[in-house]
């Protein structure tokens, strides 16, 4: 995690080297661009309250890193021997030391103590202040900044610390981030932020099937279903023996939900066990599976991930959905984090309300119950196929919330994140250029994120080439969709990829520019592996549709690594966690089919080549899954 923080910081040139001693102030954050929409309106007024909060940083987070790969590495003693919630929220609780140097500050500052509040969870020190003072203390000036839906946010340019606080304090809000919490400008469709994650299903990958339901396991060059997937990567049909102490968990953002006519109509067709049967909806902060919407787009996501994971890990195999946000303001990655992992509400503050959505919602139809922290049981493994732009948060933003994967990890969770289906671009097709602005025309690429945490595992997709059978190699998706997959420009490059990745860039080095990608080959790599994820046979709204995107990758690794896990609890041992280290480690070579043909062109280049070993495209390549299973069974 140390390397991991100190990219980030060299990465944006914070200068952090002042001698503390003379307390000499250092730039913290700053914000290259105003974001898209939003207007300078003026300065802001002297004498206006405002709410100072300063999110505190955690005690030994720069050896995260360490302590997760002791439990995670094959070659590692204490292997599987993961943490409890509590081992987790001891070892990174903030220190004192750092309470008192930020107090003491602002004592010294002429802020009375009796405007210094810690909050009860000793995430924030509060400060009610006016944005003369707060200036005064950051070393900057407040704006008041219009969005074209007529609402106003508070913010600035850059902020400043003294040294001596900087290893004290994450960030502070207001400051650079910007609330783009957005309310609905008429129609009928519901509130969406610009804060939501995007979901991986491009709109338009959906076409309707014509004519009778595509048989169960033929033509999967033009239409995969289960016993295509069963195929390819060599999936039992034998039931599970530890689903009381095993779960698969889903992901989805209200107000993408599922219809249960829709899983009645695929599993009529392809898995008649099924029929009648749902998810376990567990709701934070007011998810529910709404009806009140009545499009494709809404359905098709959530309908995709479930028909899938549910059929692959069987009937017996209770798949778990976490149903994130309400109708009106929605959720963000932290909302679901702060549920599963209580500790996370306290981490270096827990929720940014410049970035994350605020519970209870006082807005019109709002959930008006308490948000949710700590209130939900995290499953073994937990698929999500939603993702930002690593460039629409700030790097502290994005590091705070890494490690918090690094937490779960530690807590034997397995994280999977789609990669993305713009290959070398962003969502939306959005480049990077180089005052870090995105725009359909950048040339610079345009990792995701989480994808690029290295505290995650980011799956790519691969497709049956047409005339192809399952007993043909795979090669990268392309056409209507291209694997996302780069490197990263905030996070290093974790230890255990060093070997794969250095492999690929001595032997296969990308003839690009090296100004348009980070060539600096220190840099965290994605995806790490890939599935199929072409021409997927999705029921929605009634109709059966031929769906494709990196979001049919994450539900069916997920559903693969489910049943491991099964295995390996009813051997008497630990679910697999963080899987990382050990799926780029020597004894699971082999262990992936790998993809050598396709490339994920954007930004409008080529992309990347996948090739042989390890690449940016479809990374260690597609599970094999009796190979996984034996290499994992032989684990401790």
């Amino acid at each position: 995690m140390r390397a991991l923080f100190s990219f980030v910081v060299l990465g944006f040139g914070l200068l952090v080297t002042a001698e503390p001693s003379l307390s000499p102030y250092a730039l913290h954050e700053k914000r290259p661009y105003v974001p898209p929409t939003w207007l300078l309106k003026r300065r802001h007024d002297p004498n206006t309250p405002i709410p100072l909060r300063f999110a505190l940083i955690q005690k030994n987070i720069d050896d995260i890193g360490k302590y997760l790969m002791e439990v995670s590495h094959p070659e590692s003693e204490k292997y599987g021997k993961h943490w409890s919630a509590g081992d987790v929220l001891e070892m990174f609780a903030p220190s004192d030391e750092t309470i008192d140097a930020v107090r003491s500050w602002l004592l010294g500052s002429g802020v009375e103590s009796n405007r210094i509040r810690l909050t009860s969870n000793k995430g924030w020190i509060e400060v009610t202040s006016t944005v003369e003072e707060a200036e005064r203390l950051l070393q900057t000036e407040y704006n008041l900044y219009g969005h074209t839906s007529g609402k106003e946010h508070i913010a600035c340019d850059a902020y400043h610390l003294p040294a001596h606080i900087v290893p004290h304090v994450d960030f502070v809000t207001p400051s650079v981030h910007f609330d783009a919490k957005l309310t609905r400008r008429g129609g009928t469709d519901p509130a969406r932020s610009v804060r939501n994650p995007s979901t991986g299903v491009q709109e338009n990958s959906p076409g309707v099937v014509q004519g009778p339901p595509p048989t169960n396991g033929e033509d999967c060059d033009q239409y995969i279903t289960p016993d295509c997937l069963r195929a390819l990567y060599g999936l039992s049909d034998t039931p599970p023996h530890a689903t009381r102490s095993n779960s698969f968990g889903i992901v989805e953002y209200t107000p993408e939900s599922y219809l249960q006519s829709d899983l009645d109509n695929f599993f009529g067709n392809y898995s008649p066990c099924l029929y009648g049967k749902s998810p376990k909806m567990v709701s934070i902060d007011g998810g529910y599976a709404q009806t009140e919407y009545q499009n494709v787009s809404y359905y098709g996501e959530s309908d995709l991930d479930l028909q899938y994971a549910m059929d692959l890990v069987g009937p017996s195999q209770r798949v778990t959905l976490y149903q994130v946000g309400d109708m009106v303001e929605g959720a963000s990655f932290n909302n679901f984090l702060d549920a599963i992992d209580g500790s996370y509400c306290t981490f270096e503050g827990g929720d940014d309300p410049t970035q994350d959505f605020a519970y209870p919602d006082l807005n019109p139809g709002g959930y008006t119950g308490p948000e949710a922290c700590g209130t939900v049981k995290p499953a073994n493994v937990i698929s999500t196929s939603y993702g930002y732009n690593e460039a629409d948060l700030t790097p502290f933003y994005a590091a705070r919330q890494c490690a918090e994967y690094a937490k779960l990890g530690l807590m034997g969770v397995t994280i999977l994140y789609s990669s993305g289906d713009y290959g070398v671009a962003g969502g939306g097709g959005l480049c990077l250029n180089p005052n870090g602005t995105q725009t359909a025309n950048g040339s610079i690429f345009n990792p995701s994120f989480p994808g690029t945490c290295p505290y995650i595992t980011s799956i790519g997709a691969t497709m049956i080439p047409t005339n192809s059978t399952v007993d043909e190699p795979e090669t990268a998706c392309a056409g209507r969709v291209y694997s996302g997959g780069g490197f990263s420009n905030y996070f290093s490059m974790p230890d255990y990829q060093t070997s794969a990745v250095d492999h690929y860039l001595k032997n296969h080095h990308p003839n690009h520019p090296a100004n348009i990608w980070n060539s600096t080959g220190m840099s965290r790599a994605f995806p790490d592996i890939s599935a199929n994820g072409v021409n997927y046979i999705v029921a929605i709204k009634g109709q059966l549709y031929n769906v494709s995107g990196t979001s049919c990758s994450s539900p069916v690794s997920g559903a693969i690594f489910t049943m491991i896990n099964d295995a390996r609890i009813a051997a008497g041992k630990s679910t697999i966690g963080f899987i990382n280290p050990t799926i780029y480690s020597s004894a699971f070579a082999g262990a992936f089919n790998d993809i050598t043909n396709g490339s994920n062109p954007g930004c409008g280049t080529s992309g990347f080549n996948a090739t042989t070993g390890w690449d940016p495209v479809t990374g260690l390549g597609t599970p094999n899954f009796p190979k996984l299973l034996a290499a994992w069974l032989a684990l401790p």
